[in-house]
């Protein structure tokens, strides 16, 4: 099985921590270039020296705000401009804020649409031209099991993820012919500070304990536990490999089979 990376670039966005920095060290580990790309350069520094560069790669960062995305399209344009291209393309967010749909103001949910979207629809609008021309390329939008079941409480990633979702099928269907694969990966519950915000508000409006809270949580996982970033990482690098040239267009829940649909 090729799973082998090198000489490929990878741009992986929301890495300074969680899933992006999981999936960073993943594709680092195949042998690829990595680029993080992240708001707190502290965290991206520190992920940054921790990658694996035993097969000489060049790995940097880029210190941006996926609810900006002009502002991201300049950094990644002038890198292009500078004679590189990226041949594997991480689109990946922290979650947008939780709470009821209704609730949700048109700031929020128009933020929320920004950072996912329009960064991911940029992004590749600047680096399919280079995968284009080598025949190689994949777009990993890291979303969530809530584009399959929608998941109460979450309303603005509910909308916003389904919206991704379909956007990345439509784009494989466009783009598949020239050796270009776009899929999504949808995380279950998986250990990561999001989890642990969203385990201690869930705490905080029912008025009870984290562990009572996770206890319920893992009772719904046929797995019988949550997962590990490393899991979901490994994953998502596969899915970039040249192994995986024939799998396009799909969601792939990432989850312990708790999502209650195929």
């Amino acid at each position: 099985m090729n799973l082998d990376l090198t000489g490929k670039t990878a741009l992986v966005c929301g890495a300074s921590q969680g899933l992006g920095a999981a999936v960073a060290h993943e594709l680092a580990l195949m042998g690829a270039n990595v680029y993080l790309l992240a708001r707190n350069e502290a965290n991206l520094k520190a992920v940054l020296h921790s990658l694996d560069t035993a097969l000489q790669q060049q790995h940097g960062y880029f210190v941006a705000d996926t609810s900006e995305p002009s502002a991201v399209a300049s950094l990644i344009s002038d890198f292009l401009s500078k004679g590189h291209t990226i041949d594997i393309l991480v689109n990946n967010s922290g979650g947008p804020a939780s709470g009821p749909l209704l609730q949700t103001n048109v700031e929020d949910l128009e933020k929320g649409f920004r950072s996912h979207l329009l960064t991911a629809h940029t992004l590749a609008q600047l680096v399919v031209p280079g995968m284009q021309a080598k025949g190689f390329g994949r777009i990993i939008n890291i979303v969530s099991t809530s584009v399959k079941q929608p998941i109460n409480g979450l309303g603005i990633s509910n909308t916003v993820r389904a919206a991704v979702a379909n956007w990345a099928k439509t784009l494989a269907n466009e783009i598949g012919k020239y050796g270009i694969t776009v899929n999504n990966v949808l995380p279950g519950y998986t250990k990561t500070d999001r989890l642990d915000y969203l385990f201690g508000k869930q705490a905080a409006d029912a008025g009870t304990s984290v562990d009572a809270i996770v206890d319920k949580t893992v009772a719904m996982i046929p797995a019988g536990r949550l997962g590990e970033p490393e899991e979901f990482a490994a994953a998502v690098a596969f899915l970039c490999s040249p192994a995986a040239a024939y799998i396009n267009g799909i969601n792939l829940p990432v989850d312990g089979g708790r999502t209650g649909s195929l």
